[in-house]
């Protein structure tokens, strides 16, 4: 649970940069591009961690955790309806079914890319995280 929630609050607070990063407009960028983009690496990890080996702490910190935090589904909810009630409808039902075919079509290309990887790319990933976190979190003081 705990993996969960640490993830869960990197990816929010990098989807929150995002979003301020991007300008607003007519299309939401910010939602579609941690949306898509969390898709296809969602594929990626989906297809890294079925090899042998895949620790079994990286599932839920990596995917349920921080790309659980990093895309958001309320969101696009919320922006299609509003897209919707300001008279855009067909506005609202392409970035509705746009965002629905891309994002299938980039997790199943994640996967794709991820199972024809090399057998240790993909696991070199998870096992060099556990040494590289504590080097970035800061440090207890005594």
């Amino acid at each position: 649970m705990a993996l969960v929630a640490a993830g869960g609050a990197a990816g929010s607070l990098g989807r929150w940069g995002v979003a301020a990063a991007l300008p607003g407009g007519a299309w939401p960028w910010a939602t579609w591009t941690v949306n898509l983009s969390g898709a296809l690496l969602l594929g990626l990890l989906t297809g890294a961690l079925r090899r042998p080996g895949a620790p079994r702490w990286a599932r839920p910190l990596l995917g349920a955790g921080v790309l659980g935090g990093w895309t958001t589904f309320s969101t696009y909810a919320v922006e299609v309806e509003r897209l919707a009630a300001a008279g855009r409808p067909v506005l609202a039902l392409g970035y509705a079914g746009a965002s629905l075919a891309a994002g299938v079509l980039l997790a199943a290309a994640g996967l794709a890319l991820s199972l024809a990887l090399p057998r240790a790319l993909p696991r070199a990933l998870p096992r060099a995280l556990p040494r590289a976190l504590p080097r970035a979190l800061p440090r207890r003081r005594p």
